[in-house]
């Protein structure tokens, strides 16, 4: 199937254009997220022990990892619709093997077909960059990542309360469809984009190297990054076990409505596109690190205060702050570093999303699977220590990274 073809910074195609890329992003982005919630119910009906159920949420994050390194770069070279619908068919096939996997062995290795397919996401991002104006392409960044954010953080409520309703597999069966009409919609109305030049496939990976070696705000912005999401993964990995525990025995019903209060998090990334638009990202990505890591020990406030014993309606509203916290600091943060990066080398967009992306989202997967390890060892405590302390390091290596940076520049 043809469509129009990709008119950069055409006014006429900004809203609409905007409103599918945000939408796709977000149905998309919830196919890695659907199990944070699940987790206990999943490993239970496939009997994976308390140590490997943080699997569960890590084997779809290691796809999309390796899909990060090896077929975002692809955005410079193939033309992007034809690599997204592509994208798309596997992201639904895996769905499909998760729902009906009979085993535990089966079920992670679709997740980590479904996480290798979900990088779509990662063209249509850079996608959205190429087609905004200089002017505004932090606010149409930002509404871009509002979508994939809300997506992330509404994909654990819905399946919650899916589960609830039927079952878990219906979730990833559901799932599967949006993909199959996503394709079809893309096939028709996403505009080509064909790159110019189009470098051989073994020069986009050996340039991906260098790009790394001499970037080095790149390295810094993905590293501290890499800190806030695996603090981001370990939260939603945990606090649903901690919810469905004895301190507070909520029901999957209930883990939906904890989740949905963190979706107030989404507001952050037009609000983060624009500051990031105005020059103002430092003071914004400190503030974020900030948010993310008290959010942790505010958890304990209700029993250090003694406003709340644990398990107490003040316990449980302190873990739904905690959640929108974290939430809007590792949204704001990612919305005014991807502005950054992208205003770099407009020609290697693609490569620089694919670098950045798969660099925090190796946070995100050590986070899950320290979470549950953490969790089944120290319980929340032990997952909170290793959730504050991933922030704090971020900070210490943005501050040092941008006092070499600002040296280097003098010099």
């Amino acid at each position: 199937m043809t469509g129009p073809r990709l008119a950069e910074g055409g006014a006429a195609q900004m809203g609409w254009l905007t409103f599918l890329l945000a939408l796709s992003c977000g149905l998309i982005a919830g196919n890695l997220y659907y199990t944070q919630p699940l987790v206990g119910s999943i490993a239970r009906d496939l009997a994976l022990t308390p140590e490997a159920q943080g699997l569960i949420v890590t084997l779809g994050q290691v796809g999309y990892v390796l899909g990060l390194l090896l077929i975002v770069p692809l955005t410079d070279r193939v033309e992007n619709r034809r690599l997204v619908v592509s994208l798309l068919v596997l992201a639904a096939a895996g769905l499909v093997g998760v729902a009906l996997a009979p085993n535990g062995g089966l079920f992670l290795l679709a997740m980590f077909a479904v996480g290798l397919g979900s990088v779509a996401i990662q063209v249509l991002v850079p996608f959205a960059a190429h087609l905004a104006p200089e002017a505004i392409r932090g606010r149409v960044v930002g509404n871009v990542m509002s979508g994939l954010m809300l997506g992330i953080m509404a994909s654990r409520p819905l399946s919650s309360f899916i589960a609830n309703l039927l079952s878990w597999h219906a979730v990833f069966f559901l799932s599967a469809g949006a993909m199959a009409i996503l394709l079809v919609v893309h096939s028709v109305l996403l505009p080509r984009r064909d790159p110019n030049p189009k470098p051989r496939y073994g020069d986009l990976m050996l340039s991906m190297v260098g790009l790394v070696l001499t970037m080095p705000d790149l390295r810094r912005r993905a590293i501290s990054h890499a800190g806030l999401f695996a603090s981001f993964s370990l939260f939603w990995t945990t606090a649903p076990l901690y919810l469905s525990g004895p301190a507070f025995n909520l029901s999957l019903a209930g883990i939906g409505w904890v989740s949905l209060a963190g979706v107030a998090g989404a507001v952050a990334a037009p609000i983060a596109g624009r500051i990031a638009d105005r020059g103002w990202g430092f003071p914004a990505s400190i503030t974020a690190m900030c948010m993310v890591g008290l959010s942790f020990p505010m958890t304990f406030l209700g029993p250090m205060t003694g406003f709340g014993e644990t398990g107490s309606t003040f316990a449980l509203g302190l873990v739904v702050a905690a959640a929108i916290l974290v939430d809007f600091g590792v949204t704001m943060n990612l919305v005014v570093n991807q502005r950054v990066i992208f205003s770099q080398a407009p020609e290697i967009r693609g490569r620089l999303n694919g670098l950045y992306m798969a660099i925090f989202f190796m946070g995100g997967a050590l986070g899950s699977a320290l979470g549950g390890w953490a969790f089944a060892l120290g319980g929340w405590k032990g997952a909170s220590l290793a959730g504050f302390l991933f922030p704090a390091l971020s900070l210490g290596i943005f501050l040092w990274g941008g006092i070499r940076l600002a040296r280097s520049h003098k010099g």
